[in-house]
């Protein structure tokens, strides 16, 4: 019996560092004029709350390359910027977002991409043209492929120990990047 209780909890244990983190909420919050839906994702981690709102573009047999341009600024996701709130501050690589809403763009790449943070200029801001100045920093993203192709544009966060990773797919593309909270 304590053999099993113990494999139970090394089960646990492994389950909760290397999972999606805790207690994923999304939330359809409109479509927008394009019929995009537009969601919120929130994540809670030690404590800490991280919500993504973006809208999710359906690729509808459009060639992923068409949709996410290689070495130009996206606003990756639909409509309105993306936008990425914390009570806590977030470390991506050198870059600090303090605690409240930035913008999450991306810069595709054919063998990597790149995370662009950057201010949210106001409430609703749209995500095109990309406004330079409002660019905080950008960071390298790991890009490999999907296990299966993803019709919309999909954020998720998994935990590994202390580290978090926000991952963003859409059709063959996986893309990565490590964060860590607090400070």
């Amino acid at each position: 019996m304590s053999m099993i209780r113990s494999f139970v909890a090394a089960a646990a244990v492994a389950v909760t560092l290397t999972g999606t983190a805790s207690a994923q909420k999304t939330v359809q919050t409109k479509v927008g004029d394009g019929g995009s839906p537009h969601v919120t994702s929130t994540w809670t981690i030690a404590g800490t709350t991280v919500a993504i709102s973006y809208g999710r573009p359906s690729l509808k047999g459009r060639a992923e390359s068409a949709m996410m341009p290689v070495g130009q600024p996206w606003r990756t996701g639909a409509d309105e910027a993306t936008v990425i709130t914390s009570n806590k501050p977030l470390h991506f690589g050198s870059i600090t977002l303090p605690a409240g809403s930035h913008t999450i763009f991306t810069e595709p790449g054919s063998d990597s991409w790149k995370l662009i943070l950057g201010k949210l200029g106001k409430e609703g801001q749209w995500g095109t043209p990309y406004l330079p100045e409002l660019e905080i920093g950008r960071v390298p993203m790991k890009l490999t492929k999907t296990a299966s192709p993803v019709e919309q544009v999909t954020y998720s966060i998994d935990n590994v120990g202390a580290t978090h990773v926000l991952r963003i797919e859409w059709g063959t593309k996986s893309a990565a990047v490590p964060f860590t909270i607090g400070g």
